[in-house]
């Protein structure tokens, strides 16, 4: 009798318990199908002596009872390397991009542990983006974490992938972008967009798509975050780790919480939901060998950010922005709620005097001009005093200047995108609120890029 050997009692589902003579597996351990090796069950708990419940990441549909089961005595690991650089992988490392075979001279665990509070290198450094309601109302610091909140349909995924356009193709870094729970379509589209736009050969992807299982899905994240620590920790790169999307990441440990039979917390989510969260944030942080800057899109359900899977992903990010529906059914793109979002970054002696002085000033005149619109909307705006028509349309001018046509769209609306630099977004909110543009109508400020672009 092979004591590394065991055999199937039970499926359920996703969940596969297999009974061991002797020699019992350690938990997260991978286990191969004897008759058919490709298919790989992962150990999470034990049921009773000698019985472990396990995860299948494969078709259960080959998988039978009293089939034989054999340990590997390691964890899930995926192929690590340049190598994966240009390539659409899944999980397991296997191409899904029709090339070849992916060869690389190394393997890493995919369950890695956060770097040592020591270790950990906080950032002072502005990235510059080129989109301008980023780099001016939520910067985003070199080595930080920028999170995308919004319900369906509102641009999280257009602005992700104009961010990762930007940087990766104009400051020639490397990224990782973690497809979790997508759509196929989705995915194939990014393939093809990041193709067009020339950044695929300095970005790594890997998909588990909305038709995978969710033991599946849950690991996508962990494999793009061990990508990204190889290309921070052993190349000594600077990295952008992308996720679309992370509530999908939630999801996908809840229906495995569900499969477990676990009690869920009082509003349905899983009770792992903190520690599964923060296993994966508390990896993608600066150390002294290279920076992770990580962007993630966040799903939010029914537009209600006080969801609690959504209130949870939250207190990771040190800048947020938040889509809103309104904005955007205004016909404002990118269609950010600048009021509701915020950055660390905020600060006079990381943003400099200007820009915070500039910003503060900005953000004062669009608290009033939504006191003021309300009143517009009831009576009229004729009805205002000389000062307050004045700082209505000079908030009408900046949420205007702040529309932005991107790269990443302009085979579908037709319009060349626009690339505009921090020092030209700032001259030229400043200009509209010292009111050298009072006479120009509000709508001439859409789609441009800088104010060298305004027809006068």
């Amino acid at each position: 009798m092979d004591l590394d050997k065991g055999r199937v009692v039970s499926i359920k589902g996703e969940i596969v318990e297999v009974e061991f003579y002797r020699s019992v597996p350690f938990i997260k351990e991978i286990l191969v199908l004897e008759k058919d090796p490709s298919i790989f069950l992962e150990v999470y708990k034990s049921s009773k002596e000698n019985t472990f419940y396990c995860l299948c990441l494969s078709d259960t549909s080959k998988i039978s009872r009293g089939d034989k089961v054999e340990r590997t005595k390691k964890f899930f690991e995926v192929p690590v390397g340049k190598e994966l650089l240009g390539r659409v992988i899944d999980i397991f490392g296997n191409p899904l991009d029709g090339g070849p075979k992916i060869e690389t001279k190394e393997k890493k665990e995919i369950w890695g542990s956060p770097p040592s509070y020591q270790e950990i290198v906080p950032g002072r450094e502005i990235i510059e983006t080129g989109i301008k309601v980023i780099d001016f109302f939520v910067p985003l610091i070199k080595g930080e974490e920028l999170g995308i909140f919004g319900g369906a349909g509102v641009g999280k995924t257009v602005l992700l992938l104009e961010l990762m356009h930007n940087l990766s193709f104009f400051k020639k870094e490397y990224a990782v972008f973690a497809g979790i729970g997508e759509r196929i379509r989705e995915g194939h589209e990014l393939y093809e967009t990041l193709k067009k736009t020339d950044i695929l050969p300095w970005v790594s992807l890997v998909f588990g798509q909305m038709n995978e299982p969710a033991t599946v899905r849950f690991k996508v994240g962990f494999v793009a975050a061990t990508l990204a620590e190889y290309f921070r920790d052993k190349l000594k790169k600077n990295v952008f780790f992308f996720a679309d999307n992370v509530y999908r990441f939630l999801q996908a440990g809840n229906e495995i919480s569900v499969m477990r039979e676990e009690i869920p917390s009082e509003d349905g989510y899983q009770p792992t939901l903190y520690s599964e969260i923060s296993a994966l944030e508390e990896r993608l942080v600066s150390t002294k060998n290279g920076a992770i800057t990580s962007i993630q899109a966040v799903y939010v359900p029914a537009d209600d950010i006080t969801d609690s899977g959504v209130q949870a992903i939250l207190s990771y990010f040190d800048s947020v922005v938040i889509l809103s529906r309104e904005v955007y059914q205004e016909g404002r793109f990118p269609a950010v709620d600048i009021l509701a979002s915020f950055s660390s970054a905020i600060n006079p002696s990381i943003l400099g005097k200007e820009h915070y002085e500039l910003l503060s000033e900005a953000k004062k005149v669009l608290e009033q001009y939504k006191n003021l619109e309300q009143i517009v909307t009831i009576i009229g705006e004729a009805e205002l005093s000389v000062e307050n028509r004045k700082i209505y349309h000079r908030a009408k001018k900046i949420l205007n200047f702040m529309t932005q046509n991107f790269f990443t769209t302009q085979d579908q609306t037709g319009l060349p995108g626009k690339y505009v630099s921090k020092s030209e977004t700032i001259e030229g909110v400043k200009a509209i609120l010292e009111g050298k543009y009072d006479k120009v109508p509000d709508e001439a400020f859409l789609f441009l890029g800088s104010l060298k672009d305004l027809k006068l």
